[in-house]
This record gives C-alpha cells, structure tokens and sequence, in this order.
C-alpha cells in the first residue's frame, strides 16, 4: 500500500453507543495519497448527513470546490472508513452487487456536548487546532468530530441567511412586480401636465415630447424673468443668470439671510454657494451650527453688500445738514430691495445703516489679510474693537490667498468711554475675489441661526469693497448696517451715537486711512529730517513706534465699558463719576508687577475737539493739567511724524523738575486724530529701558501702564467745526473722557486700600477741574 495518512478512528461517547457499547475500537483507517488529489477540479460527493439539533438530515450529492472541497472529502472519508463501529454490516464493496447496501448509521452527540458547542460557536464560529482539541478533551469527543460539527454548523447557518434573503428578495421582486403593472395601467390613461400631450412616450416621438417640454419650461421662465425686471426696473441685471436657488429648503426651521428672491436669479449666486461648499471641510456640524446653511448664509451677505456698495439714490440719501455723518439709508427703499434679509428687525432694536468711501495708502492684499488675520485687525482698530476671536475657520480659501476665506468670529464694538456699552456679535466673515479684482469682506450676523437670548446687537451684511489704485494705494467703499438697542448709553453720548459717528461707517474708515499712514510710517526706512532729537537710527525708529503702538492698544483696551470689565462707580464732588476697578499684574514683561487701579470719567466741554486736542497734546501747556509733572519744564527729546495731520506723531518727552532732589522723568506719548475723533495717551517710561528701545532693541519688556484722554464730538454737528463757544451738548462740542492707570501697590497678593481709591479719585477729580478751567481761559482768550 502506498504511504499514506494515518487518521485515528473516533472515539464515541458510552452513552451514544446504544447496542454497540461492546465494540472494540482498535482498526485505524488510511487516506492513500495516490488517490486523486481532492482540492483540484470538482468532486462528486455521495449522499451525506449533516446534524440538526439531535437530529441527522440526508442531504442530496453536490459539487464542492476550494476548501468546502476538502471539508467534505474529510467527512466522506470518515463515513467510508469508520469500521464496524459506525456502520451496521458490510461495506458496499463486500456485498452483492444486486444487494442494496445499509442505511448508515452515525453516532448522535450529546445534549450536553451540542449546547457547550452551540455555546462556543456564538462566540467563535472557526475554532484553531488548539480550540477543536480543547474543546474535544472537555466533551469527550475527537478533534475531528469537534471539527467537522463546526462544518455542518457554519454551513446550516449559512444556508439559513440564504434562505431568508432568498424570501425577502422574492416578496420584492413580487411587490415591485405589482407595482409595474399598476403604474402601466395608469400611465396608458394619463397625460403630461407640462406639455398637454400622452404621458406615454410611445404615443408620440421622442423629439415632440421634448419639444413640448422645452416649451412648457420656457414660458415658466419667461414669467418669473418678467417679474424680477418688473421690481429690478432701472437697474442692471444678469438675465442669463435667472436660474433659481433657494436658500434653504422649504421644511428647514433656520431663516438665514433671505433676498426675497433665489439669490441666483440675479447674482448666480448658486455656483458661489456649490463653490464655497466644496472649499469647506466634510463634517456637516460646526462647532456652533449648520456649515451648509452658515455657506449660503456668507454667499447671500456678499451679494447684498456688493449691492449696498454700488447702488446711490433711491437706496442711500445725503440729508442736509448730515454731511459730515456721510450717507444715510433710505429704509423703506431698502426694505423693498430687500424684502426679508437676515429676518425683520427684532422688538427694541433700532436701525444704524451708513456707507463711506475713501483711498487709503495700503496695498490691496495687505488690506484683505489685515481684515482675515483677526490679531492684526483688532489691532488696526483698537479704538473701534475692544476685543476679538477667531471661533471656527470653515474655510481657509484657495491655496496663497483668502478668495473664499470663511471664518465664524466674535468680537466687542467700543467707544472709548465707560458711559458708553459695548456692542457683542457673533458673525460669520467671507472673503472673495470678484472677476473685476475687486476684493470685498462681508460679516454678517449669525444670531438668528442659534437660540440665544435677546440679541442687543444684529449685524446686518456689513463690510467692505476693495479696489487696487495705482502706486499701492486702494480705494475703500465700507457699509455698515446693524441693528441694535442703544437705550442704556448716557444722555451726553446720545446724540453721537444716534448720528452714525460713533460705529459708523466713517468711523472704520477714518481709522483705517490714520492707521494706514501710521503703518507706512512705521516701514520707512529714511528718518525725515523734521524727525531731530535723540532717535539716530532707524531700527530704533521702529522701536519707538512699535512701543507707542502696544501703548495705545493697551489704553483703548482697558478704557470701555466692556463686559469683561467690572467698574466700580464713584460719585465725585462734581457732575461726574468716576468709575474705577482693579487690576492684578503677575507675569507681564509689559505691564508693571502688582495691583494697578483704573479709573475713568467721561464729561462734556463746550469747546470743539479740535481746540480740547490741540491744547492737551501740546507739550507747553502740560503743566496746566499734568499734577505729576509737578510743574516742571517739559521738553521734547525725540519727535516723529506718523500721517499727513501734523497731530500725528509720537513724541518722547522729559519732565525737568524745579526741585534739584527729584529725579527727571521720561514720559512717551502719541497723540492722533482723525474727523470722527482723537487720542492723547502718554505713560512714564524707564530712562535705562527707554535707552535700549532708542537703540533698537525688543520694546516688549519695557513695563508701561498708558493714562490719556478720548476726545469725541458730541453728534454731527462738530465734525470740522472751528469755533465758537458751544452752548449745550450735540451743538459742536466735545465728549472728553480721562483715564488714569497708576500702580497702588507693588505686590500682587496685596488688598486694596480705601485710601489708595481715595487717592486715585482725588487725582482725576482734579485733573478734570484744571482742564475745566484752562479749557474756560481758552474760550475767554479767543
């Protein structure tokens, strides 16, 4: 016999033996390798049993292929093989040939031994060699028995999920069937409702179905292109880009910006909406809201600013008498311009919509990063801005540049008074590039997107439109359109806030253009020969200012009535309140150790803003308010020019003192203005720190702790007003707010006196009344 594999025969359970439970179990059985080889081709199986439960089932011959091949093969072999021990009589081999063989019997399993396999194949279906042994040394049986019993099983489960998906799919096929015949029958008696003839296109030709389709869509057009151009009469529009796009779904509980109108019909806004989306990472949550919806919301705000730029009368009005507040909204034009926008305007709120244009010395990429880098643009507009953040960036643009640029931001809108609350919003800002290169940045609000409680501030689409003009100078169209509840500012700023000055468009623009001469003063690299005094270098020319720049951010940060800042009011001994609060300073190179106290007040004076600048920036006149010069001599060392009006300027100035044992005190002050308003801000300064910063050295370890005045007009009728006596509050002249920072104390940890309240409150009080009275000897001089 050829050499072959050696299989032991199986051992059966004495309680599964039945009549046989005699029977020696000594024959081994032999699989010959010469036999045809069984994992190559098809092989013929005969008629096998497979378990089911207790039960043994006859399963008809099939053909096998791969490993089912040699799993049943193994199966057979053992039937064939097993000896007396499993089949009662002769092999077939043995017999007659006209004698039909026995049926074969096999070996039932255990109650027992099927539930522990039952048990083990829940949780692994396709035991190892070490698993089938364990498991046949536990329940008596051969690992071959283990084997092939996890065989049958996982081919009894699989045939079930067969049968079952079979069922399913044949009651489908049926419904499916059943419904076909139902929609022919119907479809042999219906008829198109776009084109009126046979729904079924085999009633007509395919080129006359479509044609009446064509038709019918044409006309549906024709009417609702007959509609726009019947509310857009007079103004320029795109027909070919009518297709429409709604904003939102129908079924959708967001109400974002809504033009009245599919935004497509007039700007195509839908392939700006498909663009943007696909600019915008996958993930249909923001950290806040829908990125789908706040998308549509960012394109439907660019388009509405682009027409709030461009279009002049009916839509933006120049009121007498209002020159100086620039454009104003003609509200029931844009109410039928634009039906819905963001919603109506919410109980309580007041509308505050103006437009400004100027050319400002900045090229047209550095305006568009200062706006999309928001540290840099909160720094440009300290004065407007008392604090920003970046929330969410959904879109960065394309790759070098910000055209499609989205980013969910809030921030805090100031006047730099504590009379005067700030403005919170929350809104979403969008860049793009438009065919003609202009650039424009759109905000809009997104409080109507968020469940929140009563909004005190709305920011309607607002933002700006940037053109490149030659020699690296842009020219800035800049809306702003908010709705807002103004009720708790003071009586004396009122009139200016009511007029648009005080968050207008004016406002953001003349800062710009200020900040923008600054910045490219900052980047010369020639010191004018105007610039005389102790700066020799022009490193240390651009520390100076760099030093002077954190200084006014550092004064307008800390100078509003922000909601991050809780004043303390103070009823003084004349109309004003001061109001102060306490600060602690641990581990700021910029700031000095220690326990620094705020206080501020706000008043009016019945002098123009100009005259009240003039006079507390000049250093000749510091003695006549300045208690801590202690009437010393004040001079000028060091002065450099930062715009065209000759108030811009940074200056370095020394105290002299009268009294030989006081030491001299250096004092680095910036004073600038524009038409909407001025700074003076000033802050004694270190003589050795001041000497490293003239050297060119890093000016962010020189400790600063800004005081200085806010100088305002009262409403719109001081903007560029040169004279007289003013007799009450809005007539020309001017909101004049003083605040100090001076530190109390030295240690961090320390509490706060009443005396060093005291103290500080006595200070401001005074300075204000000699203010008072050298503003009063002014107005009799003149």
């Amino acid at each position: 016999m050829p050499v072959g594999i050696m299989i032991p025969a199986r051992q059966a359970a004495a309680s599964m033996m039945g009549r046989n439970a005699g029977t020696s179990f000594g024959s081994s059985s032999v699989l010959s390798l010469s036999q045809p080889n069984l994992l190559e081709g098809e092989l013929q199986i005969p008629p096998l049993q497979y378990q089911h439960g207790n039960q043994f089932v006859d399963m008809a011959p099939t053909t096998m292929t791969g490993e089912s091949e040699m799993a049943r093969a193994e199966a057979d072999f053992e039937s064939k093989s097993g000896g007396s021990e499993n089949i009662e009589g002769a092999s077939g081999d043995d017999q007659d040939q006209n004698t039909r063989p026995r049926k074969k019997r096999y070996h039932r399993h255990t109650q027992h031994q099927i539930q522990e396999m039952e048990a083990f194949f829940k949780e692994c279906p396709h035991p190892d060699d070490k698993q089938r042994k364990e498991l046949s040394r536990e329940l008596g049986l051969e690992p071959l028995q283990v084997k092939f019993w996890f065989q049958n099983k996982r081919t009894q489960m699989k045939n079930q999920h067969e049968r079952h998906e079979n069922s399913g799919l044949r009651a489908e096929n049926e419904k499916l069937r059943a419904e076909n015949m139902r929609y022919k029958e119907a479809l042999s008696n219906a008829s198109c409702p776009n084109c009126g003839g046979p729904a079924a296109l085999g009633e007509m030709s395919f080129d006359e179905h479509h044609l009446r389709i064509e038709n019918a869509r044409l006309h549906e057009e024709i009417d609702r292109i007959s509609g726009i151009a019947a509310k857009y009469v007079g103004k320029p529009m795109s027909i070919g880009a009518a297709a429409s796009y709604p904003l939102l779904s129908p079924t959708s509980s967001r109400s974002p910006l809504d033009l009245g109108y599919g935004v497509g019909e007039v700007f195509g806004a839908a392939g700006a909406v498909g663009e943007l989306l696909r600019s915008v990472p996958a993930g249909g949550q923001s950290e806040i809201m829908d990125k789908p919806v706040v998308v549509e919301l960012a394109v439907a705000a660019m388009e509405e600013l682009i027409r709030m730029a461009q279009l002049n009368e009916p839509l933006w009005l120049f009121p007498d008498g209002m020159n100086s507040c620039g454009e104003a909204l003609n509200e029931e034009e844009y109410a039928q311009v634009f039906p819905r926008g963001i919603g109506p305007k919410p109980f309580g709120l007041k509308s505050e919509a103006s437009r400004e244009t100027a050319v400002v010395i900045m090229n047209q990429m550095n305006v568009v990063e200062m706006f999309m880098d928001v540290n840099q643009w909160s720094n440009v507009f300290a004065g407007i801005v008392s604090k920003a953040m970046t929330i969410e960036v959904l879109s960065t643009g394309v790759a070098g540049n910000y055209n499609g640029a989205l980013q969910v931001m809030s921030a805090e809108f100031q006047v730099p008074s504590p009379l005067v609350p700030t403005r919170e919003s929350l809104f979403v800002r969008y860049c793009k590039q438009h065919p003609d290169g202009t650039w424009a940045v759109v905000d809009v609000s997104l409080d109507s997107l968020r469940p929140s409680p009563v909004s005190k501030c709305r920011r309607r689409p607002s933002g700006c439109l940037i053109q490149e003009m030659p020699n690296g100078y842009s020219k800035v169209t800049w809306v702003e359109h908010v709705e807002v509840d103004d009720r708790s500012v003071h009586n004396i700023y009122k009139p200016l806030v009511n007029s648009g000055l005080a968050f207008g468009a004016k406002r953001w623009v003349s800062t710009l253009d200020r900040q923008c001469e600054r910045l490219a003063s900052v980047m010369a690299s020639n010191i004018p020969t105007t610039e005389i005094g102790v700066i020799t270098s022009a490193g240390g020319r651009k520390s100076m200012l760099k030093l002077a720049e954190r200084m006014v951010m550092s004064f307008c940060g800390g100078v509003s009535a922000s909601t991050t800042h809780q004043w303390t009011t103070l009823s003084g001994s004349g109309a004003e309140d001061v109001r102060v609060m306490t600060r602690k300073s641990v581990d700021d190179p910029g700031r000095p150790p220690g326990i620094v106290l705020n206080a501020a007040t706000s008043f009016w004076l019945p002098v123009p803003p100009k005259r009240v600048f003039d006079f507390l920036r000049d250093e000749t006149t510091r003695s006549e308010w300045d208690i801590l010069s202690n009437g010393g001599v004040v001079q000028e060392m060091a002065h450099i020019a930062n715009g065209q009006d000759q108030g811009n300027c940074v200056s370095l100035l020394r105290v002299n003192s009268s009294n030989s044992n006081q030491s001299n005190m250096l004092i680095l002050q910036e004073s600038c203005t524009d038409v909407t308003g001025s700074y003076v801000i000033y802050a004694p300064v270190d003589v050795m720190a001041m000497n490293v910063v003239l050297n060119g050295g890093d000016p962010d370890y020189v400790a600063l702790l800004p005081s200085g005045f806010a100088i305002l007009p009262d409403g719109p009728a001081s903007a560029g007003a040169a004279g007289a006596v003013v007799e009450e509050v809005g007539s020309g002249g001017s909101l004049l707010t003083v605040a100090f920072q001076i530190l109390v104390d030295s240690t961090p940890t320390a509490k706060l006196s009443l005396g060093s309240v005291a103290t500080v409150n006595s200070l401001i009080a005074c300075t204000v009344e000699r203010i008072k009275a050298s503003v009063a000897g002014e107005i009799i001089h003149h």
